[in-house]
């Protein structure tokens, strides 16, 4: 290639092609076990189809998620869970804990080519959303870089690591990640309202239970999803196809339902 950027028969480098997204702002709250097995999907979708897909969506009922690794079952009080009939789910990716509450969910499935590294599409899709959150006038930026905490640091919302978003000094997007081949998925809350209390009262030898906080949440899932979709739409150019019918999807996640059900993978660790 010469310093021009062509190579030697003269002919100019043709231009990628652009991408193509699916944009899935999923109107009906799901609970936890139809919630990851429809990521699982998406991500398996990405690998052997190339898609790239974009989902918004909401739990029905809340539900409190454990990380791929995490031992929840010698560090949450599985008894105190069923007594207060909280839901719960282990999701295919890392991290620790998350109160699924009073927040909106997103998840990026795509080949890994169009974000690079692990590290770098954390990055990325964190900065866009840090551009979504801030037109909706919160004053949020990403934490600086530190040591990734260990599973034993407690909730994912516990403390930030290095790329998150903060507002007001506080965490307010929690994200985990899983590669398969050469593709990525990445999900993440956005929290509404501060409610991650829940995880620490479940935590096993947690002294009483409290009531959650009350307050009104700083912003609607609506325009936060609203936020998301446009700050996307702007620094991942190429065409957005919104998914009006996602019986299809959904019917294709159903052969990951039943692992998510389970019992024993939910307390396997």
């Amino acid at each position: 290639m010469n310093k021009t950027g062509q190579r030697g028969s003269g002919a100019a480098l043709l231009p990628a092609p652009p991408s193509h997204w699916q944009l899935w702002n999923d109107e009906t709250p799901r609970p936890g076990w139809a919630n990851m097995a429809i990521d699982q999907i998406l991500l398996e979708r990405a690998e052997c189809f190339s898609e790239r897909w974009l989902r918004l969506y909401q739990w029905s009922p809340s539900c409190l998620s454990f990380g791929r690794h995490e031992p929840a079952s010698r560090r949450y009080d599985a008894g105190r869970i069923a007594e207060l009939g909280l839901d719960t789910v282990r999701r295919p990716t890392g991290g620790r804990a998350v109160w699924h509450s009073q927040e909106l969910t997103y998840a990026v499935a795509a080949p890994g080519t169009d974000f690079g590294s692990l590290r770098a599409a954390y990055q990325e899709i964190h900065t866009m959303l840090a551009v979504a959150l801030s037109s909706l006038g919160a004053s949020v930026h990403l934490a600086p870089e530190t040591r990734t905490p260990s599973l034993d640091a407690g909730a994912c919302f516990a403390q930030p690591v290095g790329g998150e978003v903060m507002l007001d000094g506080c965490k307010v997007v929690g994200s985990a990640q899983l590669r398969l081949g050469s593709t990525i998925l990445q999900h993440g809350s956005i929290l509404l309202h501060d409610d991650q209390d829940v995880v620490t009262w479940v935590t096993s030898g947690a002294s009483q239970l409290r009531v959650p906080p009350g307050g009104e949440p700083w912003a609607t899932s609506a325009d936060v999803a609203d936020a998301v979709v446009a700050a996307a739409r702007d620094r991942w150019p190429g065409t957005w196809h919104r998914l009006r019918d996602d019986g299809e999807v959904v019917c294709s996640a159903s052969i990951h339902f039943p692992r998510y059900r389970s019992a024993a993978w939910t307390w396997a660790r």
